[in-house]
């Protein structure tokens, strides 16, 4: 796969046309919420649940999901990864027909070499993050693990937002998600360590690859100075929330700070339709083709 392109380009896809955070169930998603679709909550996972018991949660809540199942080798560990062509497919099949978004967790940047253009292209969005990055020898590191040690927090910094570079830059997805999530020995450093500067890295190339940035319940991430100017690049956002069964769709803090933000249904990420047919696939001159995010 050319690292060059984007997911749309890759896929020659079709353009198309925590205030309330302690609340449970739909209470806490402000059923006037100022959009004009169904709110969505694009980072959900069926760790120890079923498709059933999530679609019951999703009726409950007044929020569509989108399922996210991690996609890459086996060299990333979790409790199910995807690594071909038939592990996806079955895993589509399993999902179609539920009233869901189908997507997957691209792992680490060689994710994409594991699957056909074709069953990729079956499909809503691919969304990832920057928190398994290159340790020692450029070995798979999990950040949140116990014994992760940072080191210099500036110095970690700059190869961090370098990271960011490279997942946006060279990996075709849709949804940048945890986005600015901390070690835990920086986190209380946030505001001085998420700079205007390395903010602006990230921004600048989430707007020209059409990377949306997903605003976390989960994580309640990025905070309010990092989207303000996420905003003001141009960026268009998602919401999300990592959820296990039963914490999806609680879209609380989401919801808090586009109200902030004042964003309207056209700053929120959409997937375009038409995408399931493999034929959405162009073998060649994929570097024009059009955006695969509505909007």
């Amino acid at each position: 796969m050319d690292s060059s392109l984007s997911r749309r380009q890759f896929l020659g896809s079709s353009a198309a046309c925590a205030a309330a955070s302690s609340l449970a169930g739909a209470a806490e998603n402000e059923p006037d919420h100022p959009f004009d679709e169904p709110l969505v909550d694009y980072h959900v996972h069926l760790d120890g649940s079923t498709i059933d018991d999530v679609l019951l949660l999703s009726e409950e809540r007044n929020v569509k999901f989108g399922i996210v199942e991690h996609a890459g080798t086996k060299e990333n560990v979790y409790p199910v990864v995807l690594s071909n062509d038939d592990e996806l497919k079955h895993y589509i099949a399993m999902l179609d027909g539920k009233p869901v978004f189908k997507g997957v967790q691209a792992e680490w940047t060689d994710w994409a070499d594991c699957f056909s253009r074709e069953t990729l292209a079956q499909l809503d969005y691919v969304l990832s993050d920057t928190m398994t990055w290159p340790g020692v020898g450029g070995k798979r590191q999990k950040m949140w693990e116990s014994g992760f040690d940072p080191g210099d927090p500036d110095t970690f910094m700059d190869r961090y937002v370098d990271w960011y570079v490279e997942i946006i830059e060279h990996q075709p997805i849709d949804i940048l998600a945890n986005v600015s999530w901390l070690p835990r020995p920086f986190a209380s450093d946030y505001e001085a360590l998420w700079t205007e500067q390395r903010v602006g890295r990230v921004v600048e190339l989430a707007v020209k690859h059409r990377v949306a940035i997903e605003i976390s319940s989960g994580f309640r991430l990025p905070k309010l100075a990092f989207l303000q100017q996420a905003k003001a690049a141009g960026v268009k956002f998602a919401f999300g929330t990592n959820g296990r069964y039963p914490k999806m769709g609680r879209l609380g803090y989401s919801l808090r700070l586009a109200r902030e933000l004042g964003l309207t249904q056209q700053d929120l990420f959409v997937p375009a339709p038409g995408e399931g047919a493999p034929n959405a696939c162009r073998p060649s001159g994929v570097e024009n083709a059009p955006p695969r995010m509505a909007g």
